[in-house]
């Protein structure tokens, strides 16, 4: 009898076991659902009754403190935060939170120090560098590009400091990270309303700084990095294709002949991941296609559907190319000082 008894047990034990993350994932489902819809009161009421029967599930608590902070019930929310943050099991995601919920509330103070806290403890999180310099950028901080391009050189593939890094860059004296962090973020998010406005500022740095000036190296006498030193001269070479003026025909005819020059010089002793992708591009046939979806489309909408209609195969061949793709730049590739 102790014998069965002993096995029933034993067999309830592991199908608790099992159980738990699918309720957790079935109710973090519906609450997600709710949240979607925007209707938080039911996200709440659901992720609620999930934690009374278990109040310390992380999972759960992230979701109800995200959930009050889309209700901007800052209170609440940061009630759960605290709850979170001490946690030795806190992770990203909970820091992240937190952030969003002390920057709602101005309560910078513990922001920051909330944040120096998860970066000893997750120091190659990219997002943790990204949220921490926009903290500081809110503060006029200027320090905050330090920590954009920090989280650059821990965690590549993360988007969101080649976004803040290159607006950063796109106010400030700059000609070339501006446009290769720019770029590589729209490429990155090719589909989101922040690539687009990305492609919009890449075009305009084009205009308005690489070319702007006759000599490209004014204002950036004091740049001794030597990747950029390398990057400005190889597009120098280009200067006269742009003496009357610059537009998507001519920039892609220029960025070929900077992929060209740059692979017969510089590519052995700087290897990078976004030049890499041009030159495959040009190799596919498809670098004209890329450019008018880079330049053409933010440039003159019109004239580029028309210009899709007369190269439907060209379109429909770089469209499904940049759709097969997740591009991610690779570790050891960031040449810029911090």
């Amino acid at each position: 009898m102790k014998k069965i008894l002993t096995i029933i047990l034993l067999q309830f034990f592991c199908i608790a076991v099992i159980a738990q993350p699918q309720d957790t994932k079935a109710i973090q489902k519906a609450a997600r659902t709710y949240m979607q819809s925007g209707d938080f009161d039911n996200a709440v009421i659901v992720l609620n009754r999930g934690l009374q029967a278990d109040k310390k599930n992380l999972e759960l608590l992230k979701d109800l403190a995200m959930t009050y902070y889309l209700k901007q019930d800052y209170t609440k929310a940061l009630d759960e935060v605290k709850l979170m943050v001490d946690r030795d099991d806190a992770d990203v995601q909970v820091y992240q939170i937190a952030g969003n919920v002390y920057r709602a509330i101005e309560m910078v103070k513990d922001c920051d120090k909330m944040y120096k806290k998860a970066l000893k403890k997750f120091p190659n999180s990219g997002p943790l560098y990204s949220e921490y310099g926009e903290l500081l950028w809110q503060k006029k901080d200027f320090a905050a590009i330090n920590y954009w391009e920090k989280g650059i050189d821990v965690d590549p593939s993360y988007g969101g400091n080649y976004y803040n890094a290159a607006m950063y860059y796109f106010y400030a004296k700059d000609k070339v990270w501006s446009l290769l962090y720019g770029e590589i973020f729209a490429v990155m998010e090719s589909r989101s309303e922040r690539g687009t406005a990305m492609r919009e500022l890449l075009l305009k740095s084009y205009k308005e700084k690489l070319f702007a000036d006759a000599d490209i190296f004014k204002g950036e006498e004091k740049n001794k990095n030597e990747f950029a030193q390398a990057f400005l001269t190889t597009m120098g070479k280009q200067f006269d294709l742009v003496k009357n003026g610059v537009n998507t025909e001519i920039l892609t005819i220029v960025r070929t002949k900077f992929i060209l020059d740059w692979f017969d010089t510089y590519a052995g002793k700087y290897p990078y991941k976004l030049f890499d992708y041009q030159q495959q591009l040009i190799k596919d046939g498809l670098f004209d296609a890329y450019n008018q979806w880079l330049f053409g489309s933010v440039e003159n909408l019109g004239t580029y559907e028309e210009w899709t209609k007369k190269h439907p195969e060209e379109y429909k061949k770089f469209t499904e190319f940049q759709n097969s793709r997740i591009f991610k730049m690779p570790p050891n590739q960031h040449y810029q000082a911090y």
